[in-house]
């Protein structure tokens, strides 16, 4: 997340964590989404760096982060043998 206060990255991880729940069909609690989006944030910083993808700012970084936060929803789902999607 660059470009953005830390207030800006709170809000965007629990907005991340939030919409990958949705996306994901679970239910957390605001910690749990707190959680999940920041380290959707790393992991989608990640993804978009190797895939070369720019981003700034507030959308580009909650997309990012989103993102982020469903692979990695995705994957703790996987490994506890839940359904993906």
């Amino acid at each position: 997340m660059n470009e953005v206060s830390i207030v800006g990255a709170v809000v965007i991880s629990i907005l991340a964590g939030w919409i990958a729940e949705q996306a994901m069909g679970r239910e957390h609690g605001l910690s749990t989404n707190l959680v999940v989006g920041v380290v959707g944030a790393f992991l989608g910083a990640l993804i978009a760096s190797t895939l070369r993808f720019g981003f700034a700012g507030f959308w580009g970084s909650l997309l990012v982060s989103s993102v982020g936060a469903i692979v990695l929803l995705a994957i703790v789902g996987m490994l506890r043998g839940r359904k993906a999607l």
